[in-house]
């Protein structure tokens, strides 16, 4: 018998390791945000902008799917009058239900003309049978970024910083090998000659630390040197999906709710990734993929939340082209007088790669 979606999740969650996402402890609760900074709100109306962007260009190619706005939002920010009360049903509702996506995906025959294309201020129980017709949940992650032209620049500080890394362990051996092969010294001999472009991205020692003549210091030098380049060349040099570790809990939750697909997709101001729901928890079973594929950090800008990046191009390409959208500054008056300045974007548009978009979504090209 075929498991259904919800059974595959549940069984690759299995394999998580408990180390990173225990799935039977509950999720931490938030403290509700006091304060909104410039920063957070245009970060918000970057992600609406991208939400909006996913689902005009679905809307506007497809003969027979629709998406729709799904995911809890609300104007409000903390400080606004009403706010406390927003965030607290939001929580309540992700321990009730689990996370929102931000869009759902419906088939036409199935869409609901009366509800509209926003449901987000609906309650769940009005509509919990209508989201279970829905063939995919979209949570949008937005990033400003051009991943081309970030990766064409990671490219080029990577072949700079190994070319002069391995000039420099070049440079030690023949000109410091004397001093080298003393004996208090011999061990750093296989060390250098293990330095290659194969194990640049895995090379580790100490540096030692000498002072006691001048061709000893600058010896030192020329290894913190080496020590500092091989460093610049192991920093993760890929754009992320960067799913939170409480949010993997509420988007399960949310599956075993409504046993509707799950895909994150990741909207960067020249192309759109996506990526699904079984291959985040795949990517993130296999130990051997961290610090490849994915690495763990802690969010400083989130209360140090943990949160998983995943390289966007783990996922597929679902737009390969996007026009920036216009944008411009916006004026705020807090209680107290306070004013914040924040940024709002307009417009823009993505052009799918529809057979990656259907080949994610799980339908056949000539169905969509």
């Amino acid at each position: 018998m075929k498991m259904n979606y919800y059974e595959q999740i549940r069984n690759l969650i299995k394999n998580v390791p408990l180390s990173l996402v225990d799935f039977s402890q509950p999720r931490e609760l938030a403290r509700i945000p006091t304060q909104a900074s410039s920063n957070f709100i245009t970060n918000k109306e970057q992600g609406d902008w991208a939400e909006s962007l996913v689902a005009k260009a679905i809307n506007d190619v497809s003969k027979n799917f629709v998406a729709i706005k799904y995911g809890k939002s609300d104007d409000l920010i903390a400080g606004d009058e009403g706010f406390d009360e927003f965030y607290q049903e939001f929580q309540n509702e992700l321990d009730t239900i689990g996370k929102r996506p931000d869009l759902l995906i419906f088939k036409k025959t199935d869409f609901n003309d009366q509800l509209g294309y926003d449901i987000s201020q609906i309650p769940h129980s009005t509509i919990a049978d209508y989201v279970k017709k829905a063939i995919a949940g979209i949570e949008v992650r937005s990033s400003a970024f051009l991943i081309d032209r970030y990766e064409k620049a990671m490219q080029i500080r990577t072949e700079n910083f190994s070319q002069f890394a391995l000039q420099t362990r070049d440079k030690i051996l023949a000109e410091y090998l004397d001093l080298l092969e003393q004996p208090n010294r011999c061990k750093y001999i296989p060390i250098l000659k293990s330095i290659s472009v194969e194990t640049l991205s895995v090379a580790d020692f100490k540096v030692p630390g000498w002072s006691s003549s001048e061709r000893l210091i600058e010896l030192n030098n020329h290894f913190k040197e080496l020590k500092r380049a091989i460093k610049e060349i192991q920093k993760r040099d890929f754009l992320s999906i960067t799913p939170k570790v409480e949010d993997i809990k509420v988007v399960y939750k949310w599956i075993e709710t409504f046993n509707v697909p799950h895909i994150y997709f990741q909207v960067f101001f020249d192309k759109v990734y996506g990526i699904s729901f079984e291959q985040i928890l795949t990517i993130i079973s296999d130990p051997e993929k961290e610090g490849v594929v994915f690495s763990v950090e802690a969010d400083t800008k989130n209360q140090n939340k943990t949160i998983i990046k995943i390289n966007s191009k783990s996922g597929i390409q679902i737009a390969y082209k996007v026009d920036e959208p216009e944008h411009k500054s916006v004026r705020k008056e807090m209680n107290r007088g306070r004013l914040l300045f924040y940024v709002t974007f307009k417009g823009g548009a993505a052009y799918l790669d529809v057979n990656n978009l259907c080949e994610i979504l799980g339908i056949k090209q000539n169905d969509f």
